[in-house]
This record gives structure tokens, C-alpha cells and sequence, in this order.
């Protein structure tokens, strides 16, 4: 079992990612311009009742982690989906392609957003780029694929943003850019893993052609704090 990524969104906010916690030592969360996120080392009820009198209203949060937790009946929830948890012991190798991969940065968020809004990999805010380490590739000026790291854990890092514009869906874009990415994590001396939606078969059979496999079953939730 791999403890840390049972709990991933804790663990990296109570480690590398420490330094974006807008909340407590027991209810912690990212910045709302960054990630919707929210950790908790329990989910008992005391936990939950501390984490009522620590959030902030007027923003939705997200849970993610590998068993399924209670919401307060005081939160709405507004939408769950089952998402598979997979990790890459070893990256298999990828055939070499004549491809300019550009690192993105602070100039390129505009069409990241844009992207993402286009095809809902996940949340993407306008500073979610501080997460670090994404890149893509771009068409006659146009930002058509991209992938890059978000949650980082002690000797993990998650692959986050996979994305693709449809018109150029087929072309194995995506695959190549998770690929450069897992590659640049074990080069880091961590090991890759992603989330992906279970009915999501498409790109569960990228990741597995690339080395990934399912590691857990993890519940994912959106809610708020009732007004």
C-alpha cells in the first residue's frame, strides 16, 4: 500500500505543498485562484465539524481521496464522480517524434485557460500554473495540447491538465506530453501518478500503454458551504 497517496491532497499540503495552505493545521486548502482542493488527516465528525467553522462561504471546494468520506449535512454537494487513482512504476518507452514541446509559463495562461475550459480535464484557475512544470505544444500560434504537475507528495507527483483540442484528438498528443512529463518526474528521483474518471476508457488505455496502472478507486466530490 502506498500510504501517501491514500490521502493525497493532505499529504501534500502537509509536505511540498505546504506553503499553499490558506487554512489550518487540521483543515487544509489551496488558494481559490489555484486549486479548489481541501484536506483533512480524518474525516471523523469532529474533523467535519472543524472544517464548518474553517471555511470560507462563497467558494466550492473539492475532495479527492481513496475511500469514499460523509459531507456535513450542513455543505451541498454539487456533483461526485468515481475517478480511478493510477501510478507508473516504470514509464515504458515512447517512440521519438518531431514535435516542438514548449515549457509553458505566466505569458501562456491565457489559452491554458481556454484549453481547459474547452475540454474539463479538471479545475484550472489563473494561478494553478504555480503548481509547475507544464508544458504543450502549439499550432499557428494556438495552444492545441498540454499536461503538466499539480498535486506533489513525498516521492510522488501527480500528472494533472492532460488535455487536447478536439480537432486534433487522434493524433497521440496527449500520450507524448504525459510521457515528457513522467519522464521529468522520475528524472526529479519521484514517481508518477494521475486520476482519471472510470467511464473515461479512452484515456485509461493511454495511461495504461504508457505504464500506468489502477491503483485505487478514489471518491471525488464538489460542494460548499450552505448559505
Amino acid at each position: 500500500m502506498i500510504t501517501s497517496l491514500e490521502n493525497p491532497v493532505w499529504e501534500a499540503l502537509s509536505s511540498k505543498q505546504q506553503h499553499f495552505n490558506r487554512g489550518t493545521e487540521t483543515v487544509k486548502y489551496f488558494p481559490e485562484d489555484v486549486s479548489p482542493f481541501i484536506g483533512m488527516k480524518n474525516w471523523d465528525e469532529a474533523a467535519r465539524q472543524e472544517m464548518l467553522l474553517q471555511l470560507p462561504e462563497g467558494r466550492s471546494f473539492s475532495v479527492m481521496i481513496a475511500r469514499e468520506v460523509q459531507l456535513p449535512a450542513e455543505t451541498e454537494l454539487i456533483f461526485s464522480i468515481p475517478l480511478y487513482q493510477m501510478y507508473c512504476s516504470e514509464l515504458k518507452p515512447v517512440a521519438a517524434r518531431d514535435l516542438t514541446v514548449r515549457q509553458l509559463g505566466y505569458a501562456d495562461v491565457s489559452q491554458m485557460l481556454e484549453l481547459t475550459e474547452l475540454t474539463k480535464p479538471g479545475p484550472f484557475y489563473s494561478r494553478t500554473i504555480e503548481f509547475g512544470n507544464y508544458i504543450g505544444l502549439y499550432k499557428n500560434n494556438r495552444l492545441i495540447s498540454m499536461a503538466g504537475e499539480r498535486l506533489k507528495t513525498d516521492g510522488y507527483t501527480e500528472i494533472s491538465a492532460i488535455c487536447t483540442s478536439p480537432e486534433y484528438l487522434g493524433n497521440g498528443y496527449a500520450s507524448y506530453l504525459t510521457a515528457k512529463v513522467a519522464a521529468g518526474i522520475f528524472q526529479d528521483g519521484s514517481v508518477p501518478f494521475l486520476h482519471v474518471r472510470t467511464d473515461n476508457t479512452t484515456a485509461i488505455n493511454v495511461y495504461r500503454k504508457l505504464g500506468f496502472q489502477v491503483r485505487a478507486d478514489v471518491y471525488f466530490a464538489v460542494f460548499k458551504k450552505r448559505g
